[in-house]
């Protein structure tokens, strides 16, 4: 029998990327990466007030060009043998679309309107909308937040939905209904993106727009029109079924297949966040946390509904039965700074460099730092007396989402270098992932194992080690540096008939793990009473932050 072979698509904050994989080895026949051009001149966005959008054009460009790079070299054996395709992408990132599924951005009237691009996972212009969502449900007669850990985000689907509805009378007018980006782009290859029809992500649905069974899909009409009469209607116009990403979409198009070069009966998998089918080509298990650590993190866990289906986890992103794993409750949570604050850093010290000797010293001085800061933090003692910072550069996502909170750092002195400030940043992100897992074990969810994945995860030893060091806790790094890539492959080979399960084609196409930290006994008591140092900071200043709030509104 001819080797079968998938290709999965994994659409991050920067760019995109393809990986085609033999379905029977896990062997990578191919691999191409594109980035979006408009996000990277920093179009459509304003960091000052959190204002991240993107255009769909670089989606459509990305797909097109990320495939047929990875499929360059590719034999026509392989070519004429690829079966499916399935795709993960970053959320929630909704857009609005007119009756025919069309992201309004794509019309000309809108082609340079913000409000008509995908609003993307950590844009928080919608922190009030989400205020009022979290005011409204807390005393309703059912609390839907329940299953989405007790608060609802700014980063979610309805509070982008219903600020973009409140600030932009063009779009509310000619939108018919809003899709997520994984959503769209799976539509998009299959050539129906009709918003009443297409097949709409478990992942996306239950963690961030408030579906569940329970509920028989969305929130009543009763309780959006309550939240605000611009939403009347807009549930009708949504969906009330969802499916696993291990269903099929359906069948490619043929202007796709031809475009694309691939045969045009290959199946287009349902589609899914990057984390989440993150977790599955890194090999999740049950109680395992898998930590998908880049720009910000996603923690993942799995467990059987009967064991754990009963709790309602507080704080967290959302619990949804087979939103990673189909036949398994999915469990999210996260950090919305990791990642992100490293490079924030790196820019605080090059962008003078830059504007003082010039563009190359600059760009030589931004690839040498952090290596050297790294470097350098590893050689530091860990005592008492470190400098102590809060994670929340960009807000808090988990636990208690709170995107209206702000970073800080503490204990500074004269002796304070760039040495020690990376490292607190560092340590800081590592408390952050601590509080994580504390809140899992306090609700009940035990943690039997901690697995890595992402470009953090890969590239920095020191910042893994100490994360072991905070966690107290092993940790394994999976080898791809595409896990993302290729659990979204993995889900094509199911959704397209070549193995029957997610469990054979995970056991079959899987990389392994490359690498291993575990905790330093010597340091683990200090860091304990850091991170209580670091507790009491964050609540001291999450104190202040609601009394100013609270001011303000006064004020107002």
């Amino acid at each position: 029998m001819n080797n079968k072979y998938v290709i999965g698509i994994d659409y991050g904050t920067d760019s995109v990327r393809a990986l085609v994989v033999n379905t029977h080895t896990g062997e990578t026949a191919g691999t191409a990466v594109f980035e979006y051009p408009r996000w990277k001149a920093g179009k459509y966005c304003d960091p000052s007030v959190s204002r991240f959008r993107q255009h769909p054009l670089d989606y459509l460009e990305g797909l097109e060009s990320s495939v047929t790079g990875a499929l360059k070299d590719v034999s026509d054996e392989v070519r004429q043998n690829i079966t499916g395709i399935s795709i993960d992408t970053t959320g929630s990132t909704p857009v609005a679309v007119d009756r025919n599924g069309t992201p309004l951005s794509l019309l000309p009237e809108f082609a340079e309107n913000p409000n008509g691009m995908f609003i993307l996972w950590k844009d928080h212009t919608a922190n009030a909308e989400a205020g009022e969502i979290n005011a409204l449900a807390h005393s309703w007669e059912t609390d839907y937040t329940k299953y989405v850990g007790g608060i609802y985000s700014s980063e979610w689907f309805w509070a982008k939905i219903l600020k973009t509805l409140r600030i932009d009378e063009n779009v509310r007018e000619k939108a018919f209904s809003w899709v997520e980006h994984c959503d769209w782009i799976s539509a998009e290859l299959t050539g129906n993106t009709d918003p009443l029809t297409l097949h709409r992500s478990r992942c996306a649905a239950g963690h961030k727009a408030l579906w569940h069974s329970e509920y028989d899909g969305l929130p009543k009409e009763d309780f959006f029109v309550a939240l605000d009469p611009l939403l009347a209607g807009m549930r009708d116009r949504l969906f009330s079924k969802t499916e696993t990403s291990d269903k099929s979409m359906g069948t490619i198009s043929a202007s796709w297949a031809a475009k694309l070069g691939i045969p045009a009966d290959v199946v287009i998998g349902v589609g899914a966040f990057d984390c989440h089918m993150g977790a599955v080509g890194a090999l999740i298990e049950p109680y395992s946390l898998c930590k998908v650590i880049g720009t910000s993190t996603c923690d993942m866990l799995v467990a059987p509904n009967e064991e754990i289906g009963h709790l309602l986890i507080n704080g967290i992103c959302g619990q949804v039965d087979g939103s990673i794993v189909p036949g398994m409750l999915g469990m999210e949570a996260g950090q919305s700074g990791f990642g992100d604050i490293y490079a924030w850093f790196a820019k605080l010290i090059t962008t003078p460099v830059r504007e003082l000797l010039g563009e190359d010293a600059g760009r030589q001085l931004s690839e040498k730092l952090l290596p050297h800061l790294a470097k350098q933090a590893a050689l530091l003692p860990v005592t008492e007396n470190d400098i102590i910072a809060i994670d929340w550069w960009n807000g808090r996502r988990t636990p208690d989402a709170n995107h209206t909170l702000k970073g800080a750092i503490l204990d500074l002195n004269l002796a304070s270098d760039s040495v020690r400030l990376f490292k607190a940043l560092v340590e800081a992100t590592a408390y952050g992932s601590r509080n994580i897992a504390d809140r899992f074990r306090s609700e009940g969810v035990p943690i039997n194992e901690v697995i890595a994945i992402g470009g953090v995860a890969k590239k920095s030893p020191f910042v893994m080690q100490t994360l072991s060091d905070v966690l107290n806790m092993p940790i394994k790094v999976a080898s791809s540096d595409q896990a993302c890539a290729l659990g979204a492959a993995m889900f094509a080979a199911v959704a397209s008939g070549v193995h029957p399960t997610l469990q054979e084609a995970q056991q079959a196409m899987n990389s392994g793990f490359d690498a291993e930290y575990h905790p330093r006994l010597e340091v683990v008591e200090v860091y304990e009473k850091l991170y209580e140092k670091y507790l009491k900071a964050g609540g001291f200043i999450e104190q202040e932050t609601k009394a100013k709030r609270s001011t303000d509104l006064k004020t107002v």
